[in-house]
Formats: structure tokens, sequence, C-alpha cells
């Protein structure tokens, strides 16, 4: 069962160590701790399962928009679902703090990350060329549109059963 739960700051050095793991230009503790400080148009949030820490996201609200900052799942708990449970919990949580549209960036290569967000109705919108600077990676600009809408409300309780019978 996957827990998703507001970071703390003793959260940050398993957040870190994800972080380490999953990104080329991972952020610092510092950076972790600036974002945990504003706590006007920020949610952060871990996934745990048990005492476990597998994964994170984090959303920044701007009035009707929410963009996602960052997302994370472990390396060794990646492809069972963890992914999926975090987004629809970072969907709710822009839902219920008056979002409307949803915006992330993610790296041109990472099909898998895509296909994850596809699955929440984003789309590709632009392209942000050399975003990921040490390794010269471009990233996509994807939006989920009208997640207020009933049309979503059901989007995202159909992921939740899939995920469900797979469970």
């Amino acid at each position: 069962m996957i827990e998703l739960v507001r970071m703390r700051k003793r959260d940050l050095r398993w957040v870190t160590a994800i972080e380490q793991m999953v990104f080329p230009e991972p952020w610092s503790h510092a950076v972790f701790v600036s974002e945990l400080s504003q706590r006007k148009g920020r949610a952060y949030r871990v996934a745990r399962v048990g005492k476990e820490m597998v994964g994170y996201v984090g959303l920044m609200f701007v009035e009707e928009e929410a963009h996602v900052t960052t997302v994370a799942v472990a390396p060794e708990h990646q492809g069972r679902g963890i992914g999926t449970r975090i987004m629809l919990g970072a969907m709710r949580i822009a839902r219920d703090k008056g979002a409307r549209h949803v915006s992330l960036e993610v790296a041109v290569g990472n099909g898998r990350a895509q296909a994850l967000y596809r699955r929440f109705g984003f789309v590709p919108v632009g392209i942000r060329k050399g975003y990921y600077q040490l390794v010269g990676e471009d990233a996509y600009v994807m939006w989920a549109y009208d997640i207020d809408a009933p049309a979503y409300r059901d989007r995202l309780a159909r992921i939740e059963a899939e995920e469900a019978r797979r469970a």
C-alpha cells in the first residue's frame, strides 16, 4: 500500500538520495529546503510503502495552473505502478487546490515517463532546447488541460480502478 504524505525536512536525506540516482542534474538539498519553506503555492509529498520512501512529487501553483516541479521513483521500485500512484495523488492535489491545468517538463528521451504522463492526459505542446544542460538533452513541455472537469475526474477514477485490479 502506497501512502502519499507531506514532505518534511527530515525526509530530504532520502529524497536527495533518490534525486541523485534518478536525475542527471539533481536538485540540491538547499533547493528542496527552499521549496519546502514556501508554504503558499507549493505542495511536496513523499510516497512510502510502510516506512520505506519510494518516491516523491512536488507541485507549484500559480492562479489556476499547477506545475509539476519534480517527480521521481527510486530506481529499485520503478515499474511497479508507484509513479502512477504518485501522479494520481498529485493530480488530486492540483484539483483540490483549484488548478484547472497542469504542466511539466520531461526529457525527450524518457519515453517511459512520457507514456505515464500521457495516461494522465498530458500532451506535448513545445520543446525546451537544451533544458538538461549537463547532458545536452531537450525537454518536452507537456500540459494536461481542464483537470477540473467531470471528464478528468472520470479519467482519474478509471486509472485508479485499473491500478486496483493490478494490485
